[in-house]
Formats: structure tokens, sequence, C-alpha cells
């Protein structure tokens, strides 16, 4: 392998679904999730699979965007799931969707996207991470749009830093 070509991985291969029932001491005063608990369990998925796609240990180097779209009461059942959606030369950008299901009617909704980027390392020093490869046409209209959000993160951080 020479110094321009990169291991690769499948998008499929980063996909996670973790599981949380959302129990009292995860709930705000009006009985339903804390935002900030769900923040901690995206950011628990999202590096799962960052760290799936990199084989390497990962740190979160940016949350996105995160947007709450309904709430999830108490005792329901949270399901996130998390998907690599474009790899840079040492970053990933990692797509979560979080679904709360009711446990009693099995019903579920869709509540909350979010999407941040991670950074392997390695000795504290970030480290090159494969190629992201997307196979169906579902993962390439995926991976365009990851494509061009990273563009335009590129680009705000240009501003920012002048």
């Amino acid at each position: 392998m020479t110094n321009t070509e990169r291991d690769q991985r499948q998008m499929h291969e980063s996909y996670v679904q973790m599981t949380q029932l959302v129990m009292p001491n995860d709930t705000n005063p009006y009985g339903t999730l804390s935002g900030g608990r769900l923040m901690h369990w995206i950011d628990v998925a999202g590096g799962v699979s960052a760290t799936r796609h990199a084989r390497q240990l990962v740190v979160t180097a940016a949350i996105d965007q995160i947007v709450f779209h309904a709430p999830i009461p108490e005792g329901h059942i949270v399901v996130l799931e998390a998907l690599v959606t474009c790899s840079g030369r040492t970053s990933m950008e990692v797509k979560v969707d979080v679904a709360g299901e009711d446990p009693v009617t099995g019903k579920t909704s869709h509540t909350t996207t979010a999407r941040l980027v991670y950074v392997a390392v390695k000795n504290g020093v970030p480290v090159e991470v494969p190629d992201l490869i997307p196979s169906t046409p579902d993962e390439k209209a995926i991976y365009e749009r990851a494509l061009h959000r990273r563009e335009l993160r590129t680009a705000a951080r240009g501003k920012a830093e002048s």
C-alpha cells in the first residue's frame, strides 16, 4: 500500500443500534427524557460507529447538529441508530437517528436527528481512517449529502479562523 492508498470500509460496516430504557433518573421535571442524557447516548452510539469504521479509538471533534423533534416519556424505549456517512483523512461524520418506542403498544416515532464529527487518534495524535465506500443508491445519496456538509463545515471553519 502506498502513502496515498488507504484501507476501505463499506458504509454499512459502521452501523450501530443501541437501545436504552428511559428510567426515572434519566428524566427532567416534565417526566420526559432529559436532553443532556440523550445527548450522552447519542455521543456513545456515534463514537461506537466511528470506532467500528476507523478500528481506532476516536474523540468527539464536533457536534454539528442535534434536532429534537419530540420528547420521549419515562418508561419508553429509546432506539439509537448510528452510521458513518463520510470520512476524511482523519475524521468521520456520523449520523444518529433516535426513535422512541412505547413498550405497551410497540408504536415507534422518530424523535431526534444528530450529526457529529469524530477524529481517530492514537497516542493523542490524529491518525488516518479508511475511505468510506457507499454501496447502495441510498448510501450513495447519504454520502453525497455528507460530503456537501463537510465542505460547508470546512468553509465555515476557514471563515472563523480568519
